[in-house]
């Protein structure tokens, strides 16, 4: 599992790193996590507005700072 962090570094960015890699603490699972600050990068999602989170490709949210258990929720119904 590949998951990707979008954004331009923000503190909201941050933060959704943060929140993911608690995610994925708490359900035990080892995933690469990536931060994409290149605008034309994240551009190329058709996301227009950040943090967003993405998983093996495909845009699971965006313009909002999810929480642990949100992210966990989203995790378990991809694996």
């Amino acid at each position: 599992m590949t998951i990707k962090v979008l954004g331009s570094g923000c503190k909201s960015c941050i933060t959704l790193a943060d929140n993911t890699k608690a995610a994925l603490k708490e359900i035990g699972l080892d995933a690469q996590i990536e931060k994409v600050t290149d605008f034309s990068e994240i551009a190329s999602y058709g996301v227009m507005s950040t943090p967003a989170l993405v998983v093996d490709e495909k845009v699971v949210s965006y313009g909002k700072v999810l929480k642990p258990a949100e992210i966990k929720k989203l995790l378990e119904r991809l694996m």
